[in-house]
């Protein structure tokens, strides 16, 4: 019984430096937000790359589909993010064609994600009122009718806006989409009439990019990648040829504003070269 007052006031101590530490993070991250503001020089195209849901996931004891669920929320908040600081388009990766010969479980569980996320999306009203255009990019051919119905669903109803453009690359390879470019550019010059020989003798890297996925929005100009991986893992390989990179040891659910904003003050602080 003595020790009783002892552990009540070490409790409350413990929940006063919780508040203490909260609120200290609170100032820094706004702090952040007026410097990235008042800098003005934001990314035209920002890149996600989304990793680390598994991760952690078992370094909470969860079961890795818990993982990719917080991942999914986690998404609505960072599109939050940019909404509110007017960065004009954002692709966000969200499932790789290497990850789709993931175990059939875990990857029936994501595509179910990507269902309800696709759906809620489309009746989203921040998604309207920002006239947000949505459209999912990579190779969708195996995925199950109901997904490719919400995709669907999703890019109709906000293919006549004008606002932010968010990609959603799911099915998504670099170099799958090289090869896409290029059939799609053979096939082109076919129906003009030309030989293969023609088309070869005339390829320029323009004619690649004109048949990309997302070829009428500019190249990314930032990437970040979260989890601590240092490599893009065939992430928008073609386009990213200037892009500026960033690299965040915490894991994607684990991604908070404060991580954001660094991120972004450390593009603004950075001399773009363009390989010069």
């Amino acid at each position: 019984m003595a020790r009783t007052p002892l552990k009540a006031a070490l409790r409350t101590a413990q929940k006063t430096r919780t508040a203490a530490r909260g609120a200290l993070l609170w100032g820094y991250e706004q702090r952040l937000a007026r410097e990235v503001r008042a800098h003005g020089r934001l990314p035209r195209h920002l890149g996600l790359i989304l990793d680390g849901n598994r991760r952690f996931a078992r370094a909470a004891g969860m079961q890795r589909e818990l993982g990719h669920t917080i991942g999914a929320d986690k998404a609505h908040e960072v599109l939050q993010w940019c909404l509110e600081l007017g960065i004009p388009a954002a692709t966000i990766w969200v499932l790789s064609t290497d990850n789709a010969g993931r175990n059939s479980e875990e990857l029936a569980h994501i595509l179910s994600l990507l269902e309800k996320e696709a759906r809620n999306l489309a009746t989203d009203p921040r998604i309207h009122a920002n006239r947000v255009r949505v459209r999912a990019i990579g190779q969708h051919d195996n995925f199950p009718p109901n997904v490719l119905a919400a995709l669907e669903e999703l890019e109709q109803k906000t293919a006549h806006y004008d606002g932010m453009r968010l990609n959603i690359a799911v099915g998504y390879g670099g170099r799958e989409e090289i090869v896409d470019a290029v059939k799609a550019h053979l096939r082109a010059q076919q129906a003009a009439g030309h030989t293969l020989a023609q088309a070869a003798d005339a390829l320029t890297p323009d004619h690649i990019s004109a048949h990309l996925y997302a070829a009428d929005i500019p190249d990314p100009d930032f990437i970040i990648r979260t989890s601590g991986e240092i490599r893009l893992s065939g992430f928008m390989l073609w386009q990213s040829v200037y892009s500026e990179y960033y690299f965040c040891d915490v894991y994607w659910p684990g991604f908070r504003r404060v991580d954001f904003l660094r991120a972004l003050r450390d593009f603004q602080g950075r001399d773009r070269r363009f390989g010069k």
